[in-house]
């Protein structure tokens, strides 16, 4: 049997995440869903957030879609398959090539395994209008495969954003099957339906890559209370953190020192004093979300196109946590 799959991609902050969430709480109940997450950072952010959901997920950490569309990236793909879901849904990375991507799911290799439905491109109306994003290569790429395009976050948008959504829908060639302007990443359920545009792709594109052989994981050494890991690539830089199940965060502290930070994305899934909480920044915004993991190790991630004093960050969370065996 073919898995109906989607690809749900967008650039950085346009809410594929909280996208797949709202998916995934509404989806028939009797359906069992996998979720294949692509992340530009090193720790896997966006798969701890869904895991709450009872969904099947895999990450695929790293954000080098020339290997994540290689080897790692059919690795992952091939077990989720393996456990017969009744849908997949695929989220590149929003610095990612979303093309590779749809490349690897339309090629022979999964012909008779996926039936690939419409692919769906989010983006942030606002966007349209800022040559930082209109400029971007992977912006545009995204957007050019996208059947669906989603104008997310129209509740902060002004009727200029809207209209500007409107205008760049109607001037692409070939057209688009379907757009909307939504909140939350809040559309109807039917849409993934729709069919894909994607022609068959026998090959996708061939680079070689020190980690191509193997796929990237992130784990917390025995013996360590925290781990960090940089990256960097496409004029963003990336560090994240990964601190052991036994340390726990001041909520009010942490909710105060991710509001104070400049940095164009940051997500997180940390252990307080009061829960587990999933934080979530985006233009000054932060969203906070209460879930229901238990030992599980934090994780953040920030993302700018400016390398930030990692260090001085590193000092202050550490300071604003304890471990439980103290």
């Amino acid at each position: 049997m073919r898995i109906p799959t989607n690809i749900i991609t967008g650039f950085l902050g346009t809410g594929k995440t909280t996208t797949i969430l709202n998916l995934l709480k509404n989806k028939p109940e009797q359906e069992n869903w996998a979720v294949l997450v692509n992340e530009f950072g090193e720790i896997g952010i966006d798969g701890a957030m869904m895991t709450d959901q009872g969904a099947l997920i895999k990450e695929v950490p790293g954000g080098c879609m020339c290997c994540a569309a290689g080897v790692p990236m059919s690795v992952a793909i091939t077990a989720l398959l393996r456990t017969n879901p009744d849908r997949l849904i695929v989220e590149p990375t929003g610095l990612g090539h979303a093309h590779k991507v749809l490349a690897t799911l339309s090629s022979s290799q999964f012909a008779d395994y996926i039936d690939l439905r419409a692919t769906i491109g989010l983006v942030d109306p606002r966007n349209l209008s800022i040559e930082k994003y209109t400029t971007n290569q992977n912006f545009n790429d995204q957007l050019a495969i996208s059947d669906i395009i989603i104008g997310n976050k129209a509740d902060q948008c002004s009727e200029e954003d809207k209209q500007a959504f409107s205008e760049w829908v109607s001037q692409q060639v070939p057209e688009k099957s379907f757009s909307q302007l939504v909140e939350n990443g809040d559309f109807a359920f039917e849409l993934l339906d729709m069919p894909s545009n994607a022609q068959q792709s026998e090959q996708v594109e061939s680079h070689h890559h020190e980690h191509a052989e193997m796929e990237p994981q992130f784990q917390l050494p025995p013996n360590q209370s925290f781990i960090r890991k940089e990256n960097k690539g496409q004029g963003y830089f990336s560090c994240g953190w990964i601190f052991g199940s036994e340390v726990t965060f001041n909520f009010n502290d942490l909710f105060s020192v991710l509001s104070d930070l400049t940095a164009e994305r940051v997500k997180g899934v940390m252990n307080t004093g009061d829960g587990c909480y999933t934080f979530n920044v985006s233009n000054g915004v932060v969203s906070v979300n209460q879930v229901t993991l238990e030992g599980f190790e934090s994780r953040l991630e920030v993302i700018d196109n400016q390398l930030l004093p990692w260090d001085q960050l590193e000092q202050v969370l550490l300071s604003i946590s304890s471990e439980n065996d103290r």
